[in-house]
């Protein structure tokens, strides 16, 4: 994302006085433009969460983040898709599970986990559907404050959508009609309300917006609108506003559902 869009979305959050933003990588602190844009939604106010891998914060230059988010009241949402070493290093490449345990511990002498919230987001490792949200967050922390005396505010559980690289995993596996079926089998319309595609935009590093994250990966534009903007749009605009939805919306409204605020059921 460049300066010039930065400061536009900057501007739209003022005039529209919005609430809140959720800030997303790969990896959003390497954007050189990263630290103003957090700064200037706190000046005014505005809640920011930022989607942290955790390794990254061992990366050079990066050495002052954990404490600069500390200090601006970051929201984090940080990756830790087991408490197993095994199972992260084996989807997430080797060495990683330590790094993150090792920034983990960094993060809890800043506060988070305490009066700063640090969540943790699970995915399953494979074509099946993840646990119960409670009993795994339940799981989690005992392993982690056991083994690694790790706090954390709460887990968000997240399914793994048939899209991208994990669709391109069912195709090589020959899993993709079996792992449809299942989404299919298990669809829950006590998930419709929570949906995050009803409560958020995604907004790409163009400044396009869509409905969701998701719909960003496939370039299915806002309401099936190809090339808007956000700052072309007024937030009164979406409530009339059709959500753009393909087979991959299946992923979101199965079993307990999935949303980035974990299961919405």
């Amino acid at each position: 994302m460049s300066a010039e869009t930065v400061d536009r979305i900057i501007d739209w959050i003022g005039t529209h006085n919005m609430r809140s933003v959720d800030i997303t990588g790969g990896a959003p602190e390497l954007n050189p433009h990263f630290r103003r844009l957090v700064e200037a939604c706190r000046k005014q106010d505005v809640a920011v969460t930022s989607r942290c891998n955790l390794t990254v914060l061992e990366e050079p230059g990066q050495e002052d983040t954990a404490s600069w988010y500390a200090t601006n009241n970051v929201r984090l949402v940080c990756s830790l898709p087991c408490y197993s070493e095994i199972n992260v290093d084996s989807q997430r490449g080797k060495g990683v599970f330590e790094k993150s345990i090792r920034m983990l511990q960094t993060l809890n002498a800043l506060g988070y986990g305490d009066t700063l919230q640090l969540d943790l987001m699970y995915n399953p490792g494979g074509a099946f559907l993840p646990p119960s949200q409670p009993s795994l967050e339940h799981d989690y922390r005992k392993r982690l404050l056991d083994d690694f005396g790790i706090r954390f505010s709460s887990l968000l559980v997240l399914s793994n959508l048939p899209i991208s690289r994990f669709a391109h995993y069912l195709e090589r596996t020959g899993q993709c009609e079996s792992y449809m079926q299942l989404l299919k089998d298990n669809f829950n319309p006590d998930t419709l309300d929570g949906l995050m595609c009803r409560h958020l935009v995604s907004v790409d590093w163009q400044g396009r917006v869509y409905d969701c994250d998701f719909n960003q990966i496939l370039g299915l534009g806002l309401g099936y609108r190809r090339n808007t903007r956000l700052w072309d749009i007024d937030p009164d605009m979406l409530y009339e506003t059709i959500i753009a939805t393909d087979s991959h919306c299946l992923g979101c409204t199965a079993g307990a559902g999935s949303s980035c605020g974990g299961s919405l059921a």
